[in-house]
């Protein structure tokens, strides 16, 4: 049993609350921006002071309505600048908000409220405010309900004028370390969302820990515009983070219009999954291509590969670093501009990052910082530091944690930041964690002699292919949803003499690269998965895949699906991760086809 501890940074101080960061922060720095707001196709910013006035103004608010200590106020809103404004006004009227994901079905919504007993909710808009009206009869607890596009925040603000300073100031003094901070309903690969009781001392031991050793990144000056969903801990934590690091943090919740939104307000580190660098690349890919710069664009990339693999070696080649100068003014540059000119770091998390996309970013000049967590660790339990930094793992243990891999290759977590328990579920709480009081986390992997971690697949999801080989699905999917035109891969063969997988297009990136292709650019999906320039280009996507596998474990056959995995159909989390057992179930009858006579195309065999 291979194990890798980092000793505790900051001393814990069990009578702090999350509270005491941001009286901590104003009276270090009452006039640090904490905040910038989209105002006149600009940012006004908002101090410390400015943002402490804020929070115990609409905290008097909450104690004028009824909120009392220990109730739990549910909240629906998108990423903005409400969303941490609200969080802090319950910790200063002693309340508990329970996130609850704004794209969440009334059924979802139903069980939160129920399981948390919540007493009230804040809604965003009236789209929120219809499905949680419909579901509101079944819930007797559910006494409150404000609508923030209705100025709830500046009412309640007005209501609670007469509210003392020392009621609030009593308030926010009751809850200490040991106490719930918040419930977050996990959003759950299978089965119904468990509630995750996060403390205090969770939060505010991980935020001073983890801002010691990530110092180079939230020194001050530092900034970071968040469009992560903040119902989701990762968000969530670094929200908080911010506050007791005194970063600037901005708000986009349309992603759409996250280029724009990156290059007015010129962050200096970002927070995101995957995905989002992935299609950064492939925009760039298909947008040069387009201009007829296409293979320049790639000549440049695989330079920067290169380039960043022999700083590893710890020799970079002349005429390759000459090279590298040279795609460094032409290709980088602009694509640095386009993240806003000053990123220099990017946490990542919830999926593994490519090493190609890896080491492409960091020659870019951004480093991608990979961590690991989950909901019941608070977010971050390692990451990979400025200073202790390898690509393809997801770093070393966060000061305060022992990571552990059991004898079955199960990682298993100790730490500041481990959660208290399941809401309401001991027999839950006891079955995920150890006799000698471990988290058993559900992932599988491994760490190296350096203490790195390297997150190889999920436990529960290994297939187990009719010749007897495990196969962890993650070590194929993620090379091949790097491609261009992909939108998600799951891989099937549990039982099976193969493997096989369901692949589905992205439908942001598939008009572009169709018309680079000189197809019609308006082709349906329907349409798109039986062409076959597109065919061939998953095909070309599962070769890439199955080159980091052994051939019992390569993909032999693929079907591309005229459908996309989506939260609304159930086939992916609030988070973005497939809903495997709810694919499996809903896809049996392509899955079946796979391993009949008529397959309806076979993958290429190129490892023999």
């Amino acid at each position: 049993m291979k194990q890798s501890e980092m000793p505790i940074l900051i001393p814990p101080v069990p009578e702090d609350n999350i509270s005491d960061l941001l009286e901590q922060r104003v009276a270090a720095s009452p006039d640090r921006v904490l905040f910038s707001v989209p105002e006149a196709g600009g940012w006004r910013d908002i101090s410390a002071t400015e943002f402490r006035a804020q929070v115990v103004g609409l905290a008097k608010g909450f104690v004028a309505a009824g909120v009392e200590p220990g109730d739990r106020i549910a909240f629906m809103c998108k990423t903005s600048y409400p969303w941490t404004l609200v969080d802090f006004a319950l910790h200063y009227a002693g309340a508990v908000m329970v996130p609850v994901y704004e794209t969440s079905s009334p059924l979802q919504i139903h069980w939160i409220l129920e399981d948390s007993g919540a007493r009230g909710i804040v809604m965003q808009t009236a789209d929120y405010a219809d499905r949680v009206a419909e579901i509101r009869s079944d819930l007797p607890d559910l006494e409150l309900t404000w609508r923030l596009d209705e100025d709830a925040i500046a009412h309640l603000t007005e209501a609670g004028a007469e509210v003392p300073d020392a009621e609030i100031e009593r308030r926010r003094s009751i809850a200490v370390g040991s106490d719930m901070a918040t419930l977050i309903y996990t959003s759950g690969s299978t089965g119904r969302p468990r509630g995750c009781v996060l403390t205090h001392a969770n939060f505010v031991d991980l935020a001073r820990n983890a801002g010691a050793a990530l110092d180079q990144v939230v020194q001050p000056g530092a900034s970071t515009l968040l469009f992560v969903t903040l119902a989701h801990v990762f968000a969530r934590f670094i929200s908080v983070l911010a506050v007791h690091a005194g970063v600037r943090v901005g708000h986009e919740p349309d992603t759409t219009q996250l280029l724009p939104a990156l290059g007015s307000f010129k962050p200096t580190f970002l927070l995101a999954v995957p995905r989002v660098f992935e299609k950064v690349y492939n925009s760039a890919e298909q947008s040069t291509e387009a201009d007829g710069k296409g293979k320049i664009f790639r000549t440049a990339a695989k330079v920067a590969v290169q380039h960043s693999e022999a700083l590893d070696a710890g020799r970079v080649p002349f005429m390759l670093g000459l090279k590298f100068k040279v795609f460094d003014k032409l290709v980088f540059a602009k694509l640095r501009e386009k993240l806003g000119g000053n990123v220099k770091y990017a946490v990542s998390g919830s999926a593994p990052l490519s090493h190609y996309l890896g080491h492409f970013y960091r020659s870019l000049g951004v480093k991608i910082l990979e961590g690991y967590g989950l909901t019941e660790t608070t977010a971050p339990v390692s990451v990979n530091l400025p200073d202790k930094f390898k690509i393809g793992t997801v770093g070393p243990a966060l000061p305060g944690h022992t990571i552990r891999i059991a004898d079955d290759g199960e990682v298993e977590i100790k730490g500041i930041d481990v959660f208290k328990e399941y809401w309401n579920n001991p027999a839950a709480t006891r079955d995920a964690f150890t006799e000698d009081g471990f988290f058993r986390t559900g992932d599988l992997g491994s760490l190296d002699e350096d203490g790195y971690l390297t997150i190889t697949g999920r436990k529960k999801e290994i297939i187990v292919t009719a010749g007897g080989k495990n196969v962890a699905p993650a070590a194929l999917e993620d090379p091949i949803r790097a491609n261009t035109i992909i939108g998600q891969v799951v891989v099937v063969g549990d039982q099976k003499p193969f493997i096989s997988a369901l692949v589905t297009l992205d439908p942001e990136m598939l008009p572009a690269w169709l018309k680079n292709q000189g197809e019609d650019p308006n082709m349906t999906l329907a349409e798109a998965v039986r062409h076959p320039k597109v065919l061939a280009e998953v095909q070309s996507a599962i070769d890439e895949g199955n080159k980091y596998v052994s051939r019992a474990e390569s993909i032999r056959k693929f079907v591309a699906l005229p459908t996309e995995f989506i939260e609304a159909n159930g086939h992916l989390t609030p988070k973005m991760s497939i809903r495997r057992e709810a694919i499996l179930r809903d896809f049996a009858g392509e899955i079946s086809k796979l391993y009949g006579e008529n397959p309806q195309t076979e993958a290429v065999d190129t490892q023999k």
